[in-house]
């Protein structure tokens, strides 16, 4: 019987730890970065300045033909709906009301592993304009921040870019939710748990292309930060600084998730924005 009791302990202790680093589901992972969304879609009115990879705030004002009012409830219904699809699409994936907490801790993580790798100048640089305009400002950019341009880059440049890519050049599927495992099944047929030369190769393949890539999406997003009226001015310095970033944000999105990384990227902003 204790043996029992103990292997029964020991089974749920493995559980526990699977559940700790498993990445969520698509949606578990899209519904995790909710707080972020809402703070940031509620407050960005109210400040005159928005994302520069904002897809939504400009609409919702041109809908709403720039009534706050309505465009707050329509924010709030956005929410409800974001929430109802959570639940409902969400379901079966595990989702527990304590993986909000396991997130934001991990995304503080890995944003003061970040941002003590930054040097106090890159720091000032980084914060750009925004900085100037106060905290309350850098703190709602911030989250923007965070939200929309780890979809924009992470996400839709990066993800989609990384599975076309490598189903065309090495006929592998990339699947970058919900699972630990990078590339699911091959173009070539093996028998099940002996993977042939030629599915070793053709993995080897799909990663450099994924890393290839990685490295390009990287330069784009550090790029955009120097584009238009609230852009910087370009500095070597900075750029490579922030392409080291978008690689970090990248292998954070690649190994626990698209929240990770939301949560990160707009931890590691307000530090600089706003402290």
């Amino acid at each position: 019987m204790a043996r029992a009791s103990m292997s029964s302990s020991s089974l749920q202790e493995q559980s526990s730890a699977g559940q700790l680093l498993a990445r969520p589901g698509a949606w578990v992972d899209l519904g995790l970065t909710l707080p972020i969304f809402l703070i940031y879609q509620i407050a960005v009115v109210f400040i005159g300045v928005q994302n520069a990879t904002d897809m939504v705030t400009g609409q919702l004002l041109r809908l709403t033909s720039g009534d706050r009012e309505v465009y707050l409830i329509a924010t709030f219904a956005i929410g409800a709906a974001f929430a109802v699809a959570f639940m409902l699409l969400g379901r079966g994936q595990a989702f527990q009301p304590r993986k909000f907490m396991q997130i934001a801790i991990e995304g503080i993580v890995y944003a003061v592993v970040m941002r003590l790798a930054a040097s106090y100048l890159v720091g000032r640089i980084l914060a750009g304009t925004i900085k100037d305009q106060g905290r309350f400002v850098g703190f709602i950019m911030s989250l923007g921040a965070g939200f929309y341009e780890e979809l924009a880059f992470r996400v839709l440049l990066f993800g989609l870019g990384a599975k076309i890519l490598v189903w065309l050049f090495a006929r592998e599927q990339v699947v970058l939710t919900g699972t630990s495992e990078v590339f699911a099944g091959a173009a070539s047929a093996r028998t099940p748990g002996t993977p042939s030369t030629t599915t070793r190769t053709s993995k080897a393949g799909a990663a450099m292309i994924m890393l290839a890539w990685a490295i390009v999406c990287a330069m784009i997003f550090s790029g955009v930060h120097y584009i238009g009226p609230m852009g910087d001015t370009f500095d070597m310095a900075s750029f490579l600084f922030r392409a080291m970033l978008g690689l970090a944000l990248t292998l954070i999105y690649v190994t626990r998730g698209f929240a990770a990384a939301v949560w990160t990227h707009a931890v590691y902003d307000v530090w600089v924005l706003v402290f």
